[in-house]
């Protein structure tokens, strides 16, 4: 990491960055910038010892709670004011990082696509054309271009993913459990987990290191190993689909890039172990196909019922869904997922981790307007079986397309692997260019 501001500078440094990116999709709240450079000033007078992150200004999710800030989860009609910050942003504030607002998401957290807000469409960081990869949009856009030095998203089907990808920046998909969802609005309870967005994998490992801890108000938190960058095996086995299941929609790009990234990690000596890809897969079609949307339903149920019409109208078709499922459709999926899970268990006697493409295919606005559900499930082929399977996941760009773009890929290890991700990740990232 490049040497850091003082609190009041990076405040600074950020608002005028937000004035010169001018994209008023990005966050949907800012607090005043008089008010923020006080608490900066304040901080600065306590200085950084004992802080980690001083100096660091950070962006959050607005289904995340922060104090003083209203959480809307891109829903004008669900707002309310937290009486307190989330349990993961606390930890980060008290490490000395300031938050700068609240970003912009896929209403709900129901999308990977980065486009189904009424507070408009982020710009991506890279290309205006592109989506910016959803749900958590704005995080992801605030980071890659340069606003905030990290960002928290949150992740279920690839939203800490994906986004990563279309930016060309690091998304730390934490194992469940690691950092507490106290705080956070849930979208399928069972699957969801805050992430990181960040410049750097070290970045990302340093937030995520002071973000993770148990939480006991929290019923799905664990206990697990400290997230920090660990130690390889002396001989790495990375699997990853054969040619025949590797599926990039007609994007040529993508799948020469995907090629060229698996060179650059056999260059690093891990070992290329061909897998068997349609149980991972097959996991995958389970979380849009299957009952899983229930959980959608129920995290929004007095609102949907209520007032259906606060509903971005792709958003209301996707969760409405779910009032034709029942209890026995729900067992069965269960079923089928645990009989998935014992197959796929088996990939970790074969190799350490996957390597996969972060995007099958970087679709443009104008072509997921066009065809909203399709291409959003398009863009979950490598991201949605990993929290089905309760799997640990990095996305970290490394290489560039014949186009210009960054290519991405998504390290993913069992629960608890987060360190060795990490650890391989840094190894194999491309490194972004200094913020200036």
């Amino acid at each position: 990491m490049s040497e850091r501001l003082s609190p009041v500078a990076a405040v600074r440094r950020a608002y005028a960055a937000l004035r010169a990116w001018n994209d008023p999709a990005m966050f949907i709240h800012l607090p005043d910038e008089a008010a923020l450079l006080r608490r900066a000033a304040a901080l600065e007078a306590a200085g950084p010892e004992g802080r980690p992150l001083y100096g660091l200004v950070f962006a959050v999710k607005d289904n995340i709670d922060v104090a003083g800030m209203p959480t809307t989860a891109a829903c004008p009609a669900f707002t309310y004011a937290p009486a307190r910050s989330a349990f993961v942003v606390a930890r980060l504030e008290a490490a000395g990082a300031i938050v700068i607002g609240k970003t912009n998401l896929d209403q709900f957290a129901t999308g990977l696509v980065g486009v189904r807000s009424p507070f408009g469409v982020p710009r991506n960081a890279l290309r205006p054309d592109l989506i910016p990869g959803g749900s958590s949009s704005g995080s992801a856009t605030a980071v890659g271009a340069g606003i905030v030095d990290f960002a928290l998203g949150t992740d279920t089907a690839g939203s800490g993913r994906i986004p990563a990808g279309m930016n060309g920046i690091v998304g730390l998909k934490p194992t469940l459990g690691l950092f507490s969802a106290t705080g956070m609005v849930p979208a399928c309870r069972t699957l969801d987990t805050i992430s990181v967005f960040a410049g750097s994998v070290a970045l990302a490992s340093a937030v995520a290191t002071v973000a993770a801890g148990y939480d006991q108000a929290d019923a799905y938190s664990r206990r697990l190993p400290a997230p920090a960058p660990g130690q390889r095996p002396a001989a790495l086995r990375i699997g990853v689909p054969a040619p025949g299941a590797r599926h990039f929609f007609g994007d040529a790009e993508a799948e020469a890039a995907y090629a060229a990234d698996l060179a650059r990690l056999a260059s690093l000596g891990a070992t290329l172990v061909e897998i068997d890809y349609e149980p991972l897969h097959a996991v995958a079609r389970l979380l849009y196909e299957g009952p899983w949307v229930a959980e959608r339903y129920a995290a929004t149920k007095p609102l949907i019922e209520d007032d259906p019409g606060a509903f971005h109208p792709v958003t209301l078709r996707i969760i409405s869904g779910a009032r034709g499922l029942t209890a026995v459709a729900a067992f069965e999926a269960m079923y089928r997922l645990a009989d998935l899970r014992r197959v796929a268990e088996r990939i970790w006697d074969e190799v350490d981790m996957l390597a996969v493409p972060t995007v099958p295919r970087a679709y443009g606005v104008a072509e997921v307007e066009a065809d909203p559900i399709a291409l959003n499930s398009n863009l979950g082929t490598y991201t949605n079986f990993v929290n089905l399977l309760d799997l640990a996941a990095i996305s970290v760009p490394v290489g560039r397309r014949g186009d210009g773009l960054p290519s991405s890929l998504t390290l993913i290890g069992p629960a608890g692997t987060d360190g060795l991700l990490a650890g391989f990740a840094a190894s194999a990232e491309t490194p972004r260019p200094a913020r200036p």
